[in-house]
């Protein structure tokens, strides 16, 4: 009979869970011991909370539940910042964690943490073992709680002393729910409001990012002729080119595109949860009533009415609904899906700009697009760099966009590992900046050490650029804590056994970009990027006076 731990980690295997991502600690040796004679992939990064950003970019690429292992207290602390991304990005997620003995338990014993009061504000469930026999059943309970619903993370807290006991393997393979499939009912009535929409829009989220989600997408937007806005930072899940491509909804839409989608008469919303940002802070449509009729499909039914009342409210597969509604002649072209994508136009085109203290950084972002491959996968950090990822990279399937929906800095380079480790056939470019680089980049290590074929592109204004601008707006002149005094980025790549490049000048961008591309394995390219882009103009002024 396998011991506690021998079970946790087969009945990981057996649901699929093939690689995991951890930082070695004492109070979970009997899960590594048992994780040595598995076929599971560990995964050792240098920091607990990049561990977990790989872990959660890993189940978006899945959507199998990405497993994070870490030691208590500090470990579990530093791994905190993965559950909330796992939350806010929906992405399943699974934290286990090593405890003190279950005789030390409540008695404030050397890192112990109480996880249930620590994580119950961010996590879908919080179980832990108090006997070895429950720990196959809660694990196997943490995988499908992960999955089902929305998905979201779940800890699985496991004593040390209760790993080595035996426990007789009482589950298996989790059956996961089937989506469910929308009501006759309700297809009749989205018919009948397709049917007298004059300005309808399709607002498209995550829970499209399933197999066959894009294409249900796309083939029921050509069907009825609808525009289609993606939510926050999904840009992947519809051609960008189509002409039916409304664009995204962010954190810096032009007041006459929001004002546009504000005069629709429909709201198809698909699979996406209607969040403060996608609803531009709750007030398109309006909050709690939309002026225009709503239609809300989602498949877990908390979702439903939760911000926005619907006239129409679906807890089914947002996918189900769309091919059963893209049957039949497609509609002729509507004079409102072009005036709307007239607008995404006119705000995505890029003009080539020039600044005075570096390289404009939305350049090498244009420029990104004549080398990045049909497959390509982009993973975007938080930050100011982000905004030309979003903006100016016309995505299209099969093309990937990982970037934190929680806005968390840190994620680009752990999460483009995970991408590279998970597709190590397809191009992985990282854009990230100074300020998120030197928070996680460490994990570039990991890279080499696997000698992944992973391109970096850091922005390196030695600032926290987003702060500084907020700082500029609301306090100007008074810069405290914004800026950074950098190491050199590409002699550190170097110094990790990668490729290093820098771009100092407008006209290296394309030469040095196209080198990069060419090469092989881990390479990193610091571009000498420009802060004055970024300011507001009375700062710019201000500057030149100077």
């Amino acid at each position: 009979m396998p011991n506690a731990a021998q079970a946790l980690v087969e009945i990981l295997h057996r649901n699929g869970i093939d690689r995991v991502f951890c930082v070695p600690g004492e109070s979970f040796l009997g899960i590594m011991d048992a994780l040595h004679d598995s076929p599971i992939d560990v995964v050792t990064a240098r920091h607990e909370a990049s561990a977990g950003f790989m872990a959660v970019a890993d189940a978006r690429l899945t959507a199998r539940p990405g497993v994070l292992l870490v030691s208590r207290g500090p470990g579990a602390t530093n791994a905190a910042i993965a559950l909330h991304t796992a939350e806010q990005d929906a992405v399943p997620l699974i934290l286990i964690v090593g405890q003190i003995e279950k005789k030390d338990l409540r008695r404030e014993a050397f890192q112990e943490i109480d996880y249930g009061r620590m994580y119950g504000g961010i996590a879908k469930w919080v179980a832990e073992a108090i006997d070895a026999e429950q720990v196959p059943e809660l694990t196997a309970k943490a995988v499908r709680i992960a999955t089902s619903g929305t998905p979201g993370p779940v800890v699985l807290v496991v004593p040390e002393d209760l790993q080595f006991p035996e426990a007789p393997m009482s589950a298996g393979v989790v059956q996961q729910r089937r989506p469910s499939v929308p009501a006759p009912q309700d297809i009749a009535d989205v018919r009948a409001l397709l049917e007298k929409a004059q300005r309808p829009l399709i607002i498209a989220g995550g829970g499209l990012d399933v197999p066959g989600g894009r294409e249900a997408l796309l083939a029921f937007a050509e069907r009825w002729n609808v525009p289609v806005a993606v939510s926050f930072r999904r840009q992947d899940l519809f051609p960008n080119a189509h002409p039916l491509y409304a664009g995204d909804l962010g954190l810096a839409n032009p007041k006459q595109q929001i004002a546009a989608f504000q005069d629709s008469d429909l709201i198809l919303a698909l699979g996406t949860r209607l969040g403060d940002i996608t609803t531009q802070n709750y007030s398109f449509p309006d909050y709690p009533r939309p002026r225009q009729a709503l239609v809300h499909c989602h498949d877990d039914s908390r979702i439903i009415g939760q911000h926005f009342i619907a006239d129409v409210g679906i807890a089914a597969s947002p996918k189900a609904l769309a091919e059963t509604l893209a049957d039949g002649t497609a509609l002729p072209a509507r004079d409102w899906s072009g005036m709307v994508r007239a607008l995404y136009e006119d705000y995505a085109t890029w003009t080539v700009k020039a600044a005075p203290d570096g390289v404009v950084f939305g350049n090498v972002v244009h420029a990104l697009n004549e080398v990045l491959e049909e497959d390509g996968i982009v993973v975007a950090d938080a930050g100011t760099l982000s905004s030309h990822v979003y903006r100016h990279v016309p995505f299209r399937h099969p093309q990937r966009l990982l970037a934190p929906i929680s806005g968390a800095m840190g994620y680009g380079v752990p999460g483009a590992v995970a991408a590279a480790l998970r597709h190590p056939g397809r191009q992985v470019i990282c854009l990230v900046g100074d300020g998120g680089f030197m928070m996680t980049g460490s994990e570039f290590m990991t890279a080499v050490a696997r000698q992944l074929p992973l391109l970096i592109l850091l922005s390196n204004n030695s600032s926290y650029a987003s702060i500084r601008i907020h700082q500029e707006r609301h306090y100007p002149g008074r810069v405290v804590a914004t800026d950074l005094v950098n190491p050199d980025f590409a002699a550190l790549a170097r110094a990790y056994g990668a490729a290093g490049y820098i771009i100092e000048r407008e006209e290296d961008i394309r030469p040095v970009l196209r080198e990069a591309v060419q090469a092989t394995g881990p390479r990193l390219v610091e571009v000498k990027a420009s802060l004055e882009t970024y300011l507001p103009a009375t700062v710019s002024r201000a500057n030149a006076a100077d």
